[in-house]
């Protein structure tokens, strides 16, 4: 049976509901959207906070290059619901009368809002723990100006701001045909610049060169873009490669593609007729997409770091096929009762991510307390004292994982109980 406070609120806020729409014409809300958005948020917990990230299960840790693992889905999988969120967000806002100007500015204002949070996400704690090279005494004003010179200016939340706003602007009020034919151009033009283009200072074309993260075109914008060394600025790329920066600018290209084609899901499921119908053409297209990715995948590897295009269609595929199942699920039969603490997630999802990556980091290197005549922060006592001594190491990093979606499933569920709910 479905939840009856997930009905009670649906059908507060829309109205009966008949065959996707409800008794005023507005389009009724799948329940399958915020439990897939619920299920992308733990995933990207999951994946982001192990216990010991050298000690993780294979599919819970990104592919070192080409390849697709499970924790190598669930951003594409966001950047897919949010095109399908999107579409019927703004759809119904002009529905209601507001005018296209008004759309626009609210596009940018909460493309800027998320850049702006991931932008703080990434300089928090805005300062520099530790010793400063070649500073015998740094003062508080030099450990906070090391750690802008540190700070890495592209990340999750900013990439999403990004494609929201460029996926936002280039489908609004544009027909199907052309909304397929900007993904085509975009997919098979970033395909042809990453492989045909001379690397600069590579003197060798970008198909030589996709197996050497370092020399990629990709990379080398990033380098232009990000590291400002040259003129003692510091180097901004993501510091777990130096190199290439996973969300850079050029990679955000095709992600804008993905997040396309979301919005072309969400005018499929927003669209006339029966639910059944819809599913099985969303399946359908997602059984057709997995199948391209994997033959552009023989030209263009399914790449993360890259984005590539063959990944673009390949995970979009997926991401299909699995909302189809859940709506299927939760909406065409009404069991939903096992997706309710996934719905806790899906309805908050910036409290979440932003609340749990905090969270995170104040666990990992800010609250510390000094044990055995050295400090210790909490997520290294935790894991070393309760679950390293009794668990196999993969075992014990998923577990001390599962622990932390567990506290911020409690934190999120006293929020959805009180129907506290943070909107951007």
């Amino acid at each position: 049976m479905s939840d009856s406070a997930t009905e009670a609120r649906t059908q507060q806020e829309l109205g009966p509901v008949h065959d996707g729409l409800t008794a005023s014409g507005r389009q009724a809300r799948l329940l399958a959207l915020d439990v897939f958005r619920g299920l992308t948020i733990v995933g990207m917990l999951l994946v982001n906070v192990p216990g010991d990230a050298s000690a993780v299960y294979t599919q819970l840790r990104h592919s070192a290059w080409n390849g697709c693992t499970i924790a190598d889905v669930v951003f594409p999988f966001f950047l897919f619901v949010v095109g399908i969120t999107t579409h019927l967000s703004l759809s119904s806002r002009a529905a209601r009368g507001d005018s296209d100007g008004v759309l626009r500015r609210q596009i940018l204002r909460r493309g800027a809002l998320l850049f702006a949070i991931g932008f703080l996400l990434n300089w928090f704690p805005f300062y520099q723990y530790g010793a400063i090279a070649g500073q015998s005494s740094p003062s508080f004003i030099d450990h906070v100006a090391a750690r802008l010179l540190e700070l890495r200016l592209l990340g999750v939340l900013q990439r999403i701001g990004l494609v929201y706003v460029a996926a936002a602007l280039l489908t609004f009020r544009a027909p199907t045909k052309r909304v397929v034919v900007i993904v085509v151009t975009l997919l098979i033009g970033y395909w042809l610049a990453l492989t045909l283009v001379p690397v600069p200072g590579q003197e060798r074309i970008g198909a030589l060169l996709l197996n050497e993260p370092s020399r990629t075109l990709a990379a080398w914008v990033d380098h232009v873009t990000l590291d400002w060394t040259r003129w003692g600025l510091g180097n901004h790329i993501w510091r777990g490669s130096v190199e290439y920066d996973p969300e850079g600018l050029l990679t955000t290209l095709p992600a804008i593609a993905t997040t396309m084609i979301g919005v072309l899901a969400g005018r499929l499921l927003g669209g006339q007729g029966p639910l059944s119908t819809k599913l099985r053409s969303l399946f359908a297209a997602g059984a057709l997409l997995v199948a391209a990715g994997l033959v552009w995948s023989i030209a263009f590897p399914i790449n993360k770091n890259l984005w590539t295009s063959s990944y673009v269609l390949f995970t979009t595929g997926i991401a299909c096929a699995v909302l189809s199942a859940i709506a299927w699920l939760v909406d065409a039969k009404g069991y939903s009762r096992w997706a309710q603490p996934l719905v806790v997630f899906g309805v908050n999802p910036i409290t979440a991510y932003v609340g749990a990556e905090l969270t995170a980091i104040l666990f990992d290197s800010t609250i510390k307390f000094r044990v055995d005549e050295r400090m210790r922060s909490v997520h290294e006592l935790a894991y070393e004292r309760l679950l390293a001594p009794w668990l196999e190491p993969r075992l014990a990093s998923l577990v001390y994982s599962l622990v932390f979606v567990a506290l911020w499933y409690g934190l999120l569920l006293v929020l959805y109980r009180r129907r506290v709910i943070l909107k951007i």
